[in-house]
């Protein structure tokens, strides 16, 4: 077969950073914390302390293929070590500080991290977990020295900026295959031990470029990485910005929406993408204060379904709402629910039923939906299967985890989201629910990510939560379980004859419990594993 004639050139995310310096030096990357000051600098300062950290870790031991952990938020600090460790050959391994420290551990002693970063506020956690850590050298925290404690039960306790003071500015990177890994997530799963997604650096760039071209973000942009660094490579946002050499808005661990909107307005932010538990937290500041935005002109919803009165609530204010889809095993980004230019010229409420989507997938990612006897569904807009995708940023497998590894992929090579999926002959894909949160009622499934949407468009439902609980005739029906809006008043007839009308009659839930707030994983994601364990014996009216 003839090849082509073109240079072969590796794909390495050091080569994004140096673009950024050398062709957007001076557009500002401006980062907040917990303690210290507002701290800004540009691409090219980036570039520069980047060369400093990768000599500092070297100082440290650390080599190519070494695991080195991060538990931090979303600042320049965090930022380099994205860059300076996987340009080094080593893997940068976010952890999420919000996990169980159970999960910590175990997330720490499977990668076998050989070093730890961590913001200054983690310390304690850590100094309670050191016992438990089987291969950790040494903790770097990310801090000026003015800020490290007197004394810590940790030998090798090391303050980041001291480490960087006396290192070379300019470092002589290696070349290496782009194949070699850069990143290490695991996932927050809610059952069992966390897995592991190994990115590459050829995965993360391409990644980046998917992202660039699926949410239209473009170099004239202010960013607001509100998703953190920690979570599924911050939706590729830090790789993604050196590219195009957007300006990049860090807000730390101050996500409530006060903080959020004071943010956007002081560095007149124009895009930002998180979850829905974050955009409610500011849509809710901007009803209780009257505020504006006066430059945001788009944010994009992740991690768990978009509430509709989310999408309408946001566009009431000027401000483009759109919803992705992903996961960590897909770096994370699969589909974004951008509307076709067909679509655009339809009424308002069919432009939003569109908007409900999780959309079409951006180039790079394929999809499929299958049944239970693993043959392909028609894509139709009506048939159900599970989601299966393949791509060159989606995992071929679990990282030291052949258990895991287990049913997570067809026999022809596909992963398996777990989600329950309809694809449209247009191409756009709808979840319908996680295969395991379908409720199956008489032989019929009820989606409950449907179901939870129009309950929250009263307006005194701030969250709702569907779980399937048993059934002596229908094997299992729908309750639902709804957290209301402070100061807001409704009660089980109201909402019952509020949704009559919504949904089919026989996805009526069969009872509505009120409670003062639901569970969430550690990402912000409804746990219906606790729901359905604390209303597994629940008396429905109708089974009584």
């Amino acid at each position: 077969m003839l090849q082509g004639l073109m240079m072969d050139r590796p794909l390495l995310t050091t080569g994004l950073l140096r673009h950024a310096a050398q062709n957007y030096g001076d557009q500002i990357i401006t980062a907040r914390f917990a303690t210290e000051v507002p701290h800004s600098y540009c691409w090219r300062d980036a570039w520069v302390r980047t060369q400093k950290l990768a000599h500092a870790l070297k100082s440290l031991g650390v080599a190519a293929g070494d695991r080195v952990g991060t538990l931090a938020w979303n600042d320049h600090r965090h930022l380099e070590l994205y860059y300076a460790l996987p340009g080094i050959a080593a893997i940068c391994h976010t952890i999420n500080p919000r996990l169980f420290p159970d999960q910590i551990v175990y997330i720490i002693n499977h990668a076998e991290d050989r070093w730890l970063f961590i913001d200054p506020m983690f310390l304690p956690l850590l100094e309670q977990l050191w016992p438990r850590l089987t291969g950790v050298e040494g903790v770097v925290v990310l801090a000026p020295a003015a800020a490290m404690p007197a004394s810590s039960p940790i030998p090798r306790l090391l303050c980041y900026e001291t480490l960087l003071e006396t290192q070379p500015e300019s470092y002589d990177w290696p070349e290496f295959d782009e194949n070699t890994a850069c990143g290490l997530c695991y996932t927050s799963g809610t059952t069992g031990n966390p897995k592991g997604v190994l990115y590459s650096h050829r995965s993360s760039v391409l990644h980046a470029f998917g992202v660039i071209a699926g949410l239209g973000v473009r170099a004239r942009d202010n960013v607001l990485v509100v998703v953190p660094l920690f979570h599924a490579n911050a939706w590729g946002y830090p790789y993604a910005a050196a590219i195009i050499g957007a300006k990049l808005v860090l807000p730390g661990p101050r996500l409530d929406g006060k903080s959020i909107y004071e943010l956007m307005e002081t560095e007149k932010v124009t895009v930002s993408s998180g979850v829905p538990t974050v955009w409610l937290g500011l849509l809710a500041h901007l009803r209780s204060s009257g505020a504006r935005f006066s430059s945001l002109k788009a944010v994009t919803v992740g991690g768990s379904a978009m509430p509709r009165t989310m999408l309408e609530e946001f566009e009431s204010h000027g401000i483009d709402c759109f919803q992705g889809w992903g996961m960590t095993e897909l770096s994370p980004v699969g589909s974004i629910g951008t509307l076709s230019p067909a679509e655009t010229t339809l009424p308002l409420e069919q432009q939003h039923d569109a908007k409900m989507r999780a959309g079409r997938p951006i180039y790079g990612v394929e999809m499929r939906i299958i049944g239970p006897d693993g043959a392909d569904q028609p894509h139709d807009g009506t048939a159900y299967g599970e989601l299966v995708v393949r791509g060159p940023w989606i995992t071929k497998a679990y990282y030291k985890d052949e258990k895991a590894n287990n049913g997570a992929f067809t026999p022809d090579g596909w992963f398996r989201t777990g989600d329950v999926a309809v694809i449209g002959p247009d191409g756009a894909m709808s979840i319908v629910d996680r295969a395991k949160d379908v409720i199956k009622s008489g032989g019929e499934w009820i989606s409950s990510i449907d179901l939870e949407n129009a309950a929250m468009g009263h307006p005194a439902v701030l969250e709702a939560a569907v779980v399937g609980v048993p059934h002596p005739k229908w094997v299992e029906r729908p309750l639902l379980v709804v957290v209301r809006k402070p100061g807001q008043s409704v009660e089980r007839a109201e909402l019952m004859r509020f949704l009559d009308g919504e949904v089919a009659k026989w996805w009526l839930p069969d009872d509505i419990v009120f409670v003062e707030s639901l569970p969430h994983t550690a990402t912000g994601k409804l746990l219906k594993t606790d729901l359905r364990q604390r209303f597994r014996d629940h008396p429905l009216p109708a089974a009584g």
